[in-house]
């Protein structure tokens, strides 16, 4: 059997099982594809790859099913990642430019991923401690009240309304609200606190007592930790998928529930040459995983935080790959327009 035509042969085998759900027969593989030899070639070649680990047989059924090694050596032997077609980029970038705060992107993020491959879809709130400050703002509400904004380098936008311990003019608060922004724009979140002691400090003493409010209401807004967070969408998907997950679904779904166990997943997988990162069934360390398969990419200026998708081992793993690595773009670029 020569190589390149093992590896045609557990592609079709590969294809055809994820479009049908039904193991796949030599017949049905000379008769669907281009491969240029006999059916009884056909069944040696399956035979062989079955041997090797690639393929199996499902109780006594005569075709044939993709193994999770053999889904390894189809994902490894992908050549090229196919661009999304120009209505779907379309539509991705509509969708996002709309969003109207982090909250928001995250939201619109997890629907579009999951509604482009029908899969869980999760992303992982951008990591605050590599974002810096882009921009403040100070709204008098009242003559004591103020709404105090943050807004960071990775698009997440902080707020909260504050009383004052006296009133203060619109002059007074404008000003106070110039001096802050140019003494910490550009610093980043985690320096921000010893950046405004600086600032709070060269404010005049008429300044100082309403400055020292903002300054600690912009530490506690730069200090809001989202790095342990991540949203979700798709879930009712797993259940349209339940024939792919014969021992039982409420595992995958607890480990979905679990976000300690996406967040320690996701910060572990590494990107391949496509840059994405999958991992398949067992290859996944927590055991509720093992009848899953993980799709993810880094996004953000540093592409620490992870977005990807999760589903059964039976998978459309070249299309899935590329909403995700289409739609991590999309988000980076929204992110730090």
């Amino acid at each position: 059997m020569s190589e390149p035509r093992r590896l045609e042969v557990l592609r079709a085998i590969v294809e055809d099982y994820v479009h049908s759900r039904e193991p796949v027969g030599s017949k049905a593989l000379v008769e669907r594809h281009q491969l240029g030899v006999s059916s009884a070639t056909i069944r040696n070649d399956m035979a062989v790859l079955e041997e090797e680990g690639l393929i199996t047989a499902p109780h006594t059924s005569s075709g044939r099913i993709p193994t999770d090694k053999g889904y390894r050596l189809f994902v490894d032997q992908i050549s090229e990642v196919k661009p999304l077609s120009a209505a779907e980029k379309r539509a991705i970038q509509a969708l996002l430019e709309e969003a109207e705060d982090l909250d928001d992107v995250m939201d619109r993020t997890v629907r579009l991923l999951s509604h482009l491959t029908n899969q869980v879809a999760v992303v992982q709130y951008p990591h605050l401690g590599s974002a810096a400050v882009r921009h403040l703002e100070f709204v008098l509400l009242a003559p004591n009240q103020v709404l105090v904004v943050l807004i960071a380098t990775n698009g997440a936008v902080q707020q909260r309304v504050v009383p004052l311990p006296e009133p203060v003019p619109e002059s007074t608060l404008a000003e106070v609200r110039q001096h802050f922004l140019g003494s910490v724009a550009g610093t980043k979140l985690t320096s921000l606190p010893q950046e405004l002691a600086l600032a709070v400090a060269a404010l005049s003493f008429q300044q100082r007592r309403v400055g020292t409010v903002l300054a600690r209401t912009l530490e506690q807004l730069a200090g809001i930790n989202r790095d342990d967070r991540i949203v979700m969408a798709g879930t009712a998907n797993l259940a349209r998928s339940t024939v792919d997950f014969p021992l039982s679904i409420g595992p995958v779904l607890e480990a979905l529930e679990e976000q300690v166990v996406m967040l320690r997943l996701l910060s572990e997988m590494k990107q391949d040459a496509f840059g994405v990162s999958v991992r398949i069934g067992r290859e996944n360390p927590h055991g509720g995983l093992a009848e899953a398969s993980v799709i993810a990419t880094g996004y953000g200026p540093d592409s620490l935080a992870k977005v990807g998708v999760l589903g059964p081992t039976r998978m459309d793993y070249p299309t899935s790959m590329s909403a995700v690595r289409a739609v991590a773009r999309y988000l980076s670029r929204i992110l730090t327009d």
